[in-house]
């Protein structure tokens, strides 16, 4: 398989696996919209780490595969590409990307659909597919603008160039960078922290604030009051409060 989910301790991580650079053909986009669906649906799943190896997180899309397609073969894949990364993006739990040499491109915006993302020093990112004719389609137009801004979005996405970690790290385009080696280490005690949190709590929260940005104020408020007051039939609530009052701040075990 191109893609792989491997679960422990609450931690399930997403293993793309296409060497030598993770191109991501059909396969393995529909591949990753499978798996990202499955660690939706597992309870054992409580945090997800998307993660593309040791030298490389993913170079883009296979344009091999791609230069065969014809406008029409495009209009009918389209909206599966963006499908396949919006199962990513939708999934009601924190999620990190680990991200190690190249994330080009569908690379790029497979990281994008991440909640938080971890750079090794060695990283490269960036959106070239305006070098090739065209445009993102895999959401980063959307992604990108929103994550750091229209005018620096259309500086990465109108030249093509690559950005270093600690140029993406100033720009907001990764969240922390950290030796090479350290990448998959940092992912994991990230995800394995709030593994241990309220499940619902997490998914009320990172559902409020993604609506937010897709929609007005208003809309986004009345989504957060929803989820807010929700939240008080909740055994998560009540043990959180309990703990609060008797024991002091921050030492409830949500699990």
């Amino acid at each position: 398989m191109t893609v792989n989910l491997e679960v422990a301790e609450g931690v399930g991580t997403i293993r793309l696996d296409r060497p030598p650079m993770n191109a991501l053909d059909v396969a393995t986009q529909d591949r990753l919209k499978e798996l990202a669906e499955e660690a939706t649906r597992r309870d054992d799943v409580r945090a997800v780490i998307v993660y593309g190896g040791e030298k490389v997180f993913a170079a883009g899309a296979d344009i091999k595969e791609m230069q065969n397609m014809d406008h029409t073969a495009m209009v009918l894949r389209a909206r599966a590409l963006q499908d396949s990364f919006t199962a990513v993006a939708r999934i009601p739990k924190p999620v990190v990307a680990a991200i190690t040499g190249y994330a080009l491109g569908g690379g790029c915006e497979l990281a994008l659909c991440a909640d938080y993302r971890i750079a090794a020093q060695n990283a490269k990112l960036g959106q070239p597919e305006i070098l090739l004719g065209l445009i993102p389609g895999a959401g980063g137009t959307q992604r990108l603008s929103r994550l750091v801004g229209p005018s620096k979005a259309k500086d990465l996405i109108f030249t093509g160039r690559m950005v270093k970690a600690d140029e993406a790290l100033t720009l907001g385009l990764v969240d922390r960078v950290v030796p090479a080696e350290e990448v998959y280490t940092a992912a994991h005690e990230w995800a394995a922290k709030l593994a241990q949190g309220p499940a619902i709590a997490l998914r009320a929260a990172k559902e409020s604030i993604d609506t937010g940005l897709e929609t007005d104020i208003e809309t986004g408020l009345a989504v957060e009051r929803n989820w807010f007051a929700g939240l008080f039939a909740t055994e998560d609530r009540e043990r959180g409060m309990r703990s609060f009052v008797e024991e002091g701040p921050g030492k409830a075990k949500f699990l």
